[in-house]
């Protein structure tokens, strides 16, 4: 039952903090620093995030098949030609860094302290990048310096504690991009970027032998994918009523918790 019940709390996690730029790291530590529980391993975390991956593409399936036609030469949609072209440039400062120094980088930051300094450090960035927005550009007035951008300032989600969401809508801020528009962005150079993450972890999965307890990964997935859909429908319903205010603020209070909970 414990077992179950440490699934489905990791999954809603997971679920909840892939998204949102409050750092999936900083809170996937909460439960065994509260509660002393480990995590499940390699093959769980294939499971949810699987599961993120699945809700994201089927939230954006709608824009995913028009990107898809656009690609098609004879296709007058320029407009999403010329983002999946972005997402796709954006994406890689990310991969080659992480194929280069990926690992070192997590080695040597993935402790309680450095996680907790680097939430509060990068929620500060994200405030500075959202008082100073002062446009409100559309994803389509993206340009590719723009992308060029975004995709570089992503790498910081290689240190643990800085949220990939969180960096990403951070330099489209940056950029201009209106804050709902700066989210949209960031889900979707999710997508490629959850894939790439897959690719490691499978293959770390298979070079240290399988692991696997069916019931346990499909309610993994089950638990991620539901809540990450609807935790990007409602950020990206509420986003511009709310504004950024409430998750900064909710990363410095936790980096203060993490903080204390070593202390």
């Amino acid at each position: 039952m414990e077992l179950i019940l440490l699934s489905v709390l990791l999954a809603i996690i997971q679920g909840l903090t892939e998204f949102l730029p409050i750092s999936s790291s900083a809170h996937l530590l909460l439960p065994s620093l509260i509660f002393g529980f480990q995590d499940l391993g390699l093959s769980f975390d294939i499971a949810t995030h699987v599961g993120t991956l699945t809700a994201v593409i089927y939230f954006f399936r709608k824009e995913i098949y028009s990107m898809i036609l656009s690609l098609n030469p004879k296709s007058n949609n320029h407009d999403d030609r010329k983002l999946t072209l972005f997402l796709c440039i954006s994406t890689i400062p990310i991969v080659l860094v992480g194929l280069l120094v990926g690992d070192q980088i997590q080695a040597r930051l993935f402790d309680i302290s450095t996680i907790a300094i680097a939430n509060i450090l990068f929620a500060g960035i994200l405030l500075i990048a959202y008082l100073s927005n002062k446009t409100s550009k559309s994803l389509y007035q993206l340009t590719l310096a723009s992308a060029i951008l975004i995709g570089c300032f992503q790498i910081f989600a290689l240190i643990p504690g800085a949220s990939r969401s969180g960096v990403t809508i951070t330099a489209a801020l940056f950029m201009g991009l209106s804050l709902k528009d700066s989210a949209k962005y960031s889900f979707l150079l999710g997508i490629p970027t959850i894939l790439g993450a897959l690719v490691f972890l499978i293959k770390d999965l298979l070079d240290g032998g399988l692991s696997i307890d069916i019931n346990i990964l499909l309610l993994g997935f089950i638990v991620s994918s539901i809540i990450a859909f609807y935790t990007i429908k409602i950020f990206l319903k509420f986003v511009e009523k709310i504004g950024i205010y409430p998750f900064v603020i909710y990363r410095f209070i936790l980096g203060l918790i993490l903080i204390l909970l070593i202390l």
